[in-house]
């Protein structure tokens, strides 16, 4: 009985503590492992050295001598939503730490905070001039787009137990998980996830981009997060096959990842290809691409391959929510009815379980389905019983009323969410009209880093905080975010700390 009393447990604000410690290690690693641009730029070494080697040791220190003190402690089980408090707290730890190489070189909170934030939530937004920064900086904000892309949580697991990872993940908003062990479901993605980036970077190599531009491009187009090398992004190249590569490394990136598990590990095409969230992909994409492809023809007398190539390229970009573009601007360069269907696309959003942000193919579908069954219910007799189902990947899942109730909740949020940013941007300076303000918040929100301009490095201060927690809300689909408020507010109020 002794030794069970005097038995070490860590529990309640302790583990959470513990395991925000834990994940400095995987923060350690993100600094460092843009390290390998100085293959490429070998004279860049003393501004690793000096920015990003010692704050990595420093967190991997730490990070060692926590496991060390704590390793033979019990660790209890999370409480109730304390996983969405811990989910908050990495991110939020994760973007400040992150930041440390902007801050030593110069950039201000806000500007390091915005570029982390983008960065993580595969966004691509951006503050720096791509132009006149280092090339490691260019490759660490790649990389950290490569380790939002498929989430912290995933990245996570390899140091805590699989029993709270899975919890922890569920709470990042991943709904699907490929296998019942996430550890197992880690390494398909992460396996998945790093092929399509190889494969970009051969084809981007055979198409003519150098070696270092093609890994930064491939990893932010399968983390669909847009970041560039270059101030004209993918525009710059003028190669229609390079375009398309892209353009196939967007979809990749933007489809959920289950597909991928179904077609190229159980080779179940058919069910993959019955899943909800593709055929929503497919009748948007259309008809977006056709409508752009009528509007630039007609605006520009543009010839059709070339308005097909520029709508294709800048829709897919669009509702996949990576942001890379090949037009220059999108306040003169693009007629009206184009702009209105990037801003729709952005807004709808790609699939769950993806790397994109968005209000998600699947609820789109789902409110499309709810209409469908809402219209049916009326026509049919009051005592029909009808069961409801959308096919996701190959599976009929039963619909409950609870369910569309939800969806609706999610998208009304998310639309009040959209239209506040919105305000809040336009009444930041009044020459942003309302199309440009919803423009640039509905890239924000959807994490897609499109842009009119307006979040720049001359924004002012509350330009960028709106954009900063419009990415923030965005990536993380608002509900851990409010779980995780909600759970420290209480408990602040009620004098304790479970």
């Amino acid at each position: 009985m002794n030794l069970i009393k005097d038995k070490k447990v860590l529990n309640g604000f302790k583990l959470i503590l513990y395991y925000l410690t834990q994940f400095m290690f995987i923060v350690s690693l993100i600094l460092v492992v843009p390290g390998i641009s100085l293959i490429f730029y070998p004279s860049e070494l003393e501004l690793f050295t000096q920015h990003f080697l010692p704050p990595a040791l420093i967190l991997f220190v730490i990070a060692l001598t926590n496991f060390l003190i704590f390793r033979k402690y019990d660790k209890s089980k999370l409480l109730r939503n304390q996983d969405a408090v811990l989910v908050v707290m990495i991110w939020i730890m994760s973007l400040i730490l992150a930041g440390i190489p902007f801050y030593s070189l110069g950039y201000s909170f806000t500007h390091a905070m915005f570029e982390t934030t983008s960065g993580f939530s595969t966004t691509g937004l951006t503050i720096v001039d791509v132009s006149e920064a280092s090339k490691l900086l260019l490759m660490y904000r790649s990389f950290m787009q490569f380790f939002g892309g498929v989430g912290f949580v995933l990245v996570l697991t390899s140091v805590i137990s699989n029993q709270i990872g899975m919890k922890l993940y569920q709470a990042e908003g991943h709904s699907d998980h490929l296998v019942p062990n996430l550890l197992r479901s880690a390494s398909y993605i992460m396996r998945i996830y790093i092929g399509y980036i190889l494969l970009g970077i051969v084809f981007y190599v055979i198409f003519g981009m150098p070696l270092y531009e093609a890994i930064n491009h491939s990893i932010s187009a399968v983390a669909t997060g847009g970041f560039s090398v270059k101030e004209a992004s993918i525009g710059a190249y003028n190669s229609v096959a390079i375009e398309i590569t892209t353009i196939v490394l967007m979809i990749l990136g933007g489809t959920n990842f289950f597909v991928h598990y179904i077609i190229l590990v159980r080779r179940k095409f058919k069910d993959a290809f019955a899943h909800i969230e593709l055929k929503v992909f497919g009748v948007i994409a259309s008809v977006s691409i056709i409508f752009s492809i009528i509007s630039l023809a007609s605006y520009s007398s543009m010839n059709f391959f070339e308005a097909l190539r520029i709508s294709s390229f800048q829709l897919v970009s669009s509702i996949t929510g990576t942001g890379y573009q090949t037009v220059d601007t999108f306040t003169s360069g693009v007629p009206p009815l184009m702009f209105f269907l990037i801003i729709l696309t952005m807004i709808l959003g790609a699939g769950m379980g993806s790397t994109a942000g968005g209000i998600k193919q699947y609820r789109i579908g789902l409110m499309v389905k709810s209409q469908y069954w809402q219209v049916q219910e009326l026509l049919s007799h009051k005592k029909t019983i009808r069961t409801r189902f959308v096919n996701r990947v190959g599976k009929k899942m039963v619909i409950e009323k609870e369910d569309i109730s939800q969806n609706y909740i999610f998208i009304t949020t998310y639309v009040l969410i959209l239209l506040i940013g919105t305000i809040v941007i336009m009444l930041s300076d009044s020459s942003h009209s309302f199309q440009n303000a919803l423009f640039e918040f509905s890239s924000a929100l959807g994490t897609v880093g499109l842009s009119v301009d307006i979040m720049n490095s001359q924004a002012p201060n509350v330009v960028l905080w709106t954009g900063t927690f419009g990415m923030f809300l965005g990536r993380l689909e608002f509900y851990v975010i409010f779980v995780a408020v909600s759970k420290l507010i209480l408990d602040i109020f009620r004098k304790k700390v479970v």
